[in-house]
């Protein structure tokens, strides 16, 4: 099982990538009552019938493994913890899948570590076009691989040591910001 958000971030942005993505969106929003979490991608998409599927464990398009668990995993936490989960997927218009967890709830997951979790997606798949959302309250931080590009010289910036832990630092200040009220 998963532990926490940042891990099914990961899981899912992956499984957008291996569907062909190049533009991924990540949302996370952090309210009073529920966590709720998006991810959005470009990728092939799935019919109707793959997407009813998807979240049985002993489905999955992998061939190095017979069960894929990830979407299971995250659907039945929702559900777990008084959420909800949807997936909206067509063949050519990508995916989307949404899950709300409720703050109250004893097993609702920790966020975890997000920016190491950002950062592994922007160094590992560089030609993706990432935005991240991290809303608290009414304020927000949004980091856009595109413009972080651009503003470090562009190709993948990523890669390079020193800068991948400053952008790691940046992310994380940004997001502490946002619980801070500041």
């Amino acid at each position: 099982m998963l532990e926490d958000l940042s891990h099914h971030i990961l899981d899912i942005a992956e499984n957008g990538v291996n569907a062909g993505a190049d533009a991924i969106t990540v949302e996370f929003e952090d309210d009073e009552e529920f966590i709720r979490l998006t991810v959005r991608d470009n990728g092939r998409g799935m019919d109707a019938t793959t997407a009813r599927v998807v979240v049985d464990p002993f489905f999955t398009t992998r061939t190095e493994r017979r069960v894929g668990l990830g979407l299971p995993f995250l659907k039945q936490l929702a559900d777990l913890c008084g959420g909800e989960f949807h997936l909206d997927s067509a063949p050519g218009k990508g995916t989307t899948i949404s899950a709300s967890f409720c703050k109250q709830c004893v097993d609702t997951p920790p966020a975890g570590d997000i920016p190491s979790t950002l950062l592994t997606l922007l160094i590992g798949y560089g030609n993706v076009s990432w935005k991240y959302e991290h809303r608290v309250g009414g304020r927000t931080f949004i980091l856009d691989s595109d413009e972080l590009k651009e503003a470090l010289g562009g190709g993948n910036p990523f890669t390079d040591p020193a800068l991948a832990v400053g952008i790691k630092e940046y992310i994380a200040e940004n997001i502490a910001d946002l619980y801070l009220g500041k």
